[in-house]
């Protein structure tokens, strides 16, 4: 009987954990689920089931592609970018620097900030002939760039805006990965020679790991699910060069009130994240210890 009753006392302290994640996660994504089998336009009363119709209209347009071509580049030259820079900078400032703690301040600065803000920054750094970027390339020699305005760097302007936003907030894990490593285990490597590239692959970076496979994870996660800088900075423009999944899911919803198209979309997204986080966690917890 005791043994029963404590079971049932912790079901009941995760009683409000269990509905909260209920209500707000699970629900809403089998309704999402049953909406994408029916036609629901909030222009068009007539709601109808048409089944799998509403992913292969998705499948068949090539806007969809397009937008799923432009969140790949995204992440392909977001996620890594971010991790590397992050790793590094986490390497430099767990080191007893001189004014070490405004240091860590000021590169964490930017994850602070409201991404309105954020945004707000960087399209005056993009202003065409006017902006901080085109006069440091004009003092060069180097004529100024569109960056927002043309198709062909948009993308990449919002990427980097990306990166500036995010590598002090995964900076702060790596720091802290770093910070729990004992340092008898490095002093008994630089006892045994080895120097500090050595240090890092064979001792740092495995003993990371369990911080690293965390990190990408969220960081690739957050590069499909990118939306604010869309939004803020181009709207998916020029010529939905920008335009990434989040952001094509607000048009659809929002701007055409295609509920049902929209609720199919929420569920390949869903079915995206859930792939790339598996396949992105298995391929590298191999490599990891999670040992004391």
């Amino acid at each position: 009987m005791a043994h029963r009753k404590d079971w049932w006392a912790a079901y009941l302290y995760l009683l409000p954990g269990l509905i909260f994640l209920f209500v707000f996660s699970l629900w809403p994504m089998v309704e999402s689920a049953y909406q994408s089998l029916f036609r629901i336009n909030l222009l068009n009363p007539n709601r109808g089931f048409i089944g799998l119709g509403n992913y292969l209209a998705l499948l068949n347009s090539s806007l969809f592609w397009q937008v799923f071509h432009n969140a790949l580049i995204f992440a392909v030259g977001t996620v890594p970018v971010s991790l590397v820079l992050a790793l590094a900078l986490g390497l430099l400032l767990n080191r007893p620097l001189p004014l070490l703690g405004f240091y860590r301040t000021a590169i964490f600065y930017p994850t602070v900030l409201p991404m309105i803000s954020a945004a707000a920054i960087w399209v005056f750094l993009y202003v065409p002939s006017y902006g901080l970027i085109d006069r440091a390339l004009e003092f060069v020699g180097i004529p100024g760039l569109n960056w927002l305005g043309s198709d062909s760097t948009a993308l990449l302007a919002v990427m980097l805006a990306t990166i500036w936003k995010q590598a002090g907030y995964y900076m702060i894990f790596f720091l802290a990965g770093l910070q729990g490593i004992s340092a008898d285990v490095l002093e008994a490597s630089q006892l045994d020679g080895a120097n500090w590239w050595q240090s890092l692959r064979y001792i740092l970076l495995p003993l990371l790991m369990p911080t690293t496979v965390f990190v990408s994870t969220i960081a690739l996660i957050a590069g499909i699910q990118a939306v604010d800088q869309v939004y803020l900075m181009t709207q998916g423009g020029p010529d939905n060069a920008t335009n990434l999944p989040i952001y094509y899911l607000y048009q659809i919803a929002f701007m055409n009130w295609d509920t049902g198209q929209a609720a199919a979309l929420t569920v390949l997204l869903l079915l995206l994240l859930f792939c790339l986080s598996w396949f992105n966690y298995r391929s590298l917890d191999r490599f990891t210890h999670y040992g004391n």
